[in-house]
């Protein structure tokens, strides 16, 4: 660094600089920032300067007035900047690109300059002074940083030459590196790709004062760097042999430098030129530019003793430049950040498949897949590092912060997969789900995304085993799609189990002191200071007690805060288990010499039946679902009033619990093709969707000409209903298709066939051809298309082929559903092929979601709770009448009269039938349905009617899944799961 440049620095803010460069240079960017603000003139006028400017270039010298003149050169870049700038700001206002400078050293000169240009054009700066002794280290912590942080767009380096080493700049990421030192934008400026990498603004700037100058016209023309290296040497270089010039580069000890000067018509000085080199090596009339790294390296140079005046270029006349051209970069940069967010085709590498015949179990269909990396995934669907979090190699969670950087863009096409009434072995909705994205994204090349639940342990090791799809259709892993996942399943274990600990622990106290005890307990003095925690004051303020300080309460409102007075009859909230465990059906609590005498009669849930699941399920931001988990009744006082979670003081515990589990998971299909899992609430006891959040991510994902295809529990008489009635009121998005399952082997069983039970051989009427079978049982399927045509939907009906199912039956299926009035009936053969056997369903399911969606609610919510029920049990079942139980009945009048009676219905019923019956295949008629019981699931948002016996805890069977389920110790691989 120049000796003068200590004094210059302590100067800069005074009115009076000395003389030499770090004047001049203020003064050019003051210069420009004056014609800025008086309008700058017109792009004509600025031409015609800057003609006028090359002539003083050739003339004078940097200090004459005339220099002053070439700031024009510099405000056309800065005004052309901010108008691509407003441009994009139109569509985008809330844009505003931020360009991070990391420098070693408070270099105050580059700052106000680097500052001044951004303000002009409109961009945000913010700059990191690192000591100047900083070391390789901490500035790859800095450049990571800013690597991460999605609000800046531009990353520039004033650091030494020393210091711009190859792991710094192996950090730095190209999409951000505006000046241009990075190995991908250098190699894609040397292969003549400029404009898709970022230009040197130091080296562009050389070029064009060059050219501009009037001095020398670069074709044909001999040019040498003296004592540059790295990138601004290979740029320099590139840059002017791009102009037709003849490049040539030396170090100042090399031994033909003397030679060298000779020849060159045009000599570019990297750095400053030492003394022993005699002046008259510089042939007079050489154009001579001075560089010396001004703006990447942070050092602001003097000149160089005995460079002749005439025919320079001044390094401030470079410098000014180059900051405006990387203010220039920086728009660049922005433009292609905005054109990345915006929707496109995903440049996706799907995964090949080599289907076997016959067909491997699916847990080896899984293991020949290798999966992509979940960030490479990630990547290639548009989402950005700081917005996954990664588990493992093959998984990872989505960040919420998603959503408000896509709020802008359109969504995709909704897509719902149900099914007829299935066989307790299932038909394949989730097959047909993978299948179908499969087909769409691999084959078709539409972006599509499959919205999933996460399975439940019970089924896993109860009877239905993994349910990630199956055959050659699937997610995978599909162990880990099975197994824990990410634990949210877990998460909703542990909150749920928190607060039934929480209300029989107040019961518990609240039975065994007095008043003031309680009180004093429950509000305690801490080193002497005694204050209401913030959920406490929200009581406070629901009771109407306008007081902050605890000393200040009457003794009615100690007793009216201190006191829920909960009724134990009352309590509704259960403890839960993912495990299927029919001893817990019913359990007496309390028990203990310890609980003083209180025991009562309780239960175990399966913990996906749990209102938390459902609550996440359905919310749809961190704050919805902290208030969502608030307001859940647990019970009533002994005044019949609601005691909730936030009565109770633990809704910011359990929003701590559920904190990581509210975010989507991201994994794939066995091609390659995204897939989100997330939550996962039953069909029969809860309203079996998954996320809103999920849902409503990928439809940003996968933009307006994209797919997102989610999928409804069981039947369309449960799943589909609930889908409709509770998830799109809650999220507010419409569907464009239901796309409805059906196997030739569940129409049997509706035409009459014998009894299909898991673990048991099928019987020959399901294995060998009976269209009398198929023709009786299409009923079911026509009246499941029925009660999807209620809600307005147009209805695709995939038959899910099986290998014994004939073309004689398939054909029968189809024509029979077109008839019913589905839009399209497709044979699907994905299990056995992949994507490419669901091609047909996919240009099918393309075609419904462009017919408008005339979509509606079966029910106006604020009909009262016993219409609302009547109207689905006859009109999507097609019961006779209800028949409410005299709980059911005392249920009903005390949920209306504290509020909830203009809540949505979620039906707890049997999915084997759509009657209450099980054993009642078809399509049952002149049924009463019976309404055992009727809870409240106010936080999630709907009525909860128990069907007949419902339970909410299954059992496992006699021979459960877990006889077949092992681990390989040595390679640690799961055998045996489905």
């Amino acid at each position: 660094m120049s000796a003068r440049l200590p004094l210059l620095l302590r100067q800069l803010n005074s009115q009076q600089l000395p003389p030499g460069p770090a004047r001049r240079l203020r003064e050019l960017c003051r210069s420009s920032s004056r014609s800025k603000s008086s309008g700058g003139g017109d792009p004509e006028q600025l031409r015609g300067r800057r003609l006028q400017d090359g002539q003083a270039f050739s003339s004078r010298g940097p200090g004459s007035p005339e220099a002053l003149g070439k700031d024009s050169i510099v405000r056309e870049v800065i005004h052309n900047s901010k108008e691509v700038l407003s441009l994009l700001q139109e569509k985008n206002p809330a844009f505003k690109p931020v360009l991070a400078v990391i420098q070693a050293g408070d270099d105050s000169l580059m700052q106000e300059i680097n500052q001044n240009l951004a303000k002009e054009a409109g961009l945000d700066i913010t700059h990191i002074c690192l000591p100047p002794d900083s070391g390789e280290d901490e500035i790859i912590d800095e450049v990571l940083k800013m690597n991460d942080d999605p609000r800046v767009h531009g990353l520039a380096l004033q650091i030494s030459e020393d210091s711009l080493s190859n792991k710094v700049l192996g950090a730095l990421k190209p999409e951000k590196d505006v000046d241009g030192v990075t190995d991908v934008n250098l190699g894609k400026l040397v292969r003549g790709d400029a404009p898709e990498c970022f230009v040197s603004p130091l080296a562009r700037a050389a070029v064009e004062l060059v050219e501009k100058s009037g001095m020398v016209t670069l074709d044909g023309k001999k040019m040498l760097v003296i004592g540059a290296a790295g990138p601004l040497e290979a740029a320099l270089q590139c840059l002017f042999q791009r102009k037709g010039s003849m490049t040539m580069s030396s170090s100042w000890a090399a031994p033909q430098l003397r030679d060298k000067l000779q020849e060159a018509d045009v000599v570019v000085l990297g750095s400053p030129k030492p003394e022993e080199i005699p002046a008259a090596w510089i042939p007079s009339g050489t154009t001579v530019l001075n560089c010396f790294h001004a703006f990447s390296s942070g050092k602001l140079s003097t000149g160089s003793p005995g460079v002749p005046v005439n025919g320079l270029i001044a390094e401030e006349s470079v410098s000014l430049l180059a900051a405006a051209l990387r203010i220039q970069n920086m728009v660049n940069s922005g433009r292609r950040w905005l054109r990345e967010q915006q929707h496109r085709r995903w440049r996706l590498h799907c995964l090949k498949l080599q289907p076997l015949s016959p067909v491997p179990s699916d847990i080896e269909i899984s293991r020949r897949q290798t999966p992509k990396a979940v960030d490479i995934l990630a990547k290639e669907i548009g989402l950005l590092a700081d917005e996954i979090e990664i588990y493992g190699k093959s998984k990872a969670k989505v960040r919420l912060s998603l959503l408000e950087r896509l709020k802008d863009q359109a969504d995709g096409k909704y897509v719902l997969v149900a099914g007829i009434t299935p066989t307790p072995l299932g038909e394949g909705k989730s097959t047909v789900t993978i299948g179908l994205v499969q087909a769409l994204t691999a084959h078709l090349k539409v972006n599509s995304f499959a919205c999933l639940r996460q399975p439940s342990q019970g089924p896993t090791f109860g009877v239905k085993g993994g349910a990630a799809g199956g055959g050659y259709a699937q997610v995978i892993p599909m162990e880990e799609f099975n197994l824990h996942l990410t634990g949210d399943i877990h998460a909703i274990t542990a909150a749920n189990n928190l607060l039934a600990a929480a209300i029989d622990t107040r019961i518990l106290h609240e039975s065994t002191q007095t008043d003031k005890a309680l009180y004093n307990r429950l509000v305690p003095s801490v080193n002497g200071v005694r204050e209401f925690s913030e959920i406490q004051l929200s009581r406070l303020r629901k009771l109407g007690i306008n007081k902050t300080d605890p000393s200040t309460l009457t003794e009615e409102e100690v007793r009216k805060f201190a006191r829920l007075n909960i009724d134990p009859s009352t309590i509704t909230w259960q403890r839960v288990l993912d495990t299927n465990d029919r001893f817990l059906r019913k359990i007496t609590i309390g028990q203990g010499s310890t609980e003083k005498g209180y025991s009562r009669q309780a239960q175990f849930d399966i913990a996906v039946a749990s209102e938390i699941m459902a609550v996440l399920a359905l919310t749809d931001s961190l704050a919805d679902m902290k208030e969502r988990l608030g307001r859940m009744v647990v019970a009533s006082d002994k005044d019949g009033q609601p005691v909730t979670a936030e009565d109770l003081g633990v809704t910011g515990a359990l929003t701590v619990l559920m904190k990581d589990a509210i975010k989507p998971n991201l994994m794939q299909t066995l091609e390659g093709t995204p897939v989100f899992v997330h939550a996962g609430p039953f069909a029969n006891i809860a309203h079996g969707n998954s996320s809103v959040l999920a849902d409503k991510i990928a439809l940003k994902l996968v933009g307006e000409e994209g797919f997102v295809v989610t999928e409804a529990g069981f039947g369309a008489d449960i799943g589909m209903e609930k889908f409709f009635n509770i998830k799109c009121r809650a999220s507010g998005l419409v569907p464009n298709v239901v796309v409805l399952v059906a196997t030739v082997r569940a129409l049997k069983m509706h035409g009459g066939g014998p009894s299909v039970t898991a673990g048991v051989p099928l019987k020959k009427e399901y294995t060998e051809e009976n269209i009398q079978l198929v023709a009786d049982g299409c009923c079911n399927l026509q009246k499941q298309i029925q009660i999807a045509q209620l809600f307005g939907v147009p209805v695709v009906v995939a038959l899910n082929v099986f290998k014994t199912d004939t073309r004689a039956e398939i054909d029968l299926v189809c024509e029979l559903a077109k008839r019913a009035g589905a839009f399209d009936a497709v044979p699907c053969y994905h299990w056995s092929v992949g994507g490419k056997g669901s091609v047909d369903l996919a240009r099918a399911v393309r075609e419904a979601a462009n017919k408008r969606s005339r979509f509606q609610f079966l029910y106006d919510v604020q009909l009262p709770i016993v219409e609302k029920i009547r109207t689905i049990a006859q009109t999507v079942y097609g019961a006779k009448d209800i028949e409410l139980s005299p709980e059911a009945q005392s249920k009903i009048e005390r949920y209306t009269q504290q509020g909830f009676g203009n809540l949505p219905i979620c039906m707890a019923k049997t999915h084997l039938s759509l009657s209450h019956e099980p054993d009642k295949k078809g399509v049952p008629r002149d049924f009463v349905l019976p309404i055992s019981d009727v809870r409240a699931s106010i936080g999630a948002g709907f009525i909860y009617p128990l069907v007949g016996t419902m339970s909410t805890m299954p059992g496992l069977p006699t021979r459960p899944c877990f006889y077949d389920i092992d681990l390989d110790t040595e390679t640690e691989q799961v055998k045996g799961l489905f």
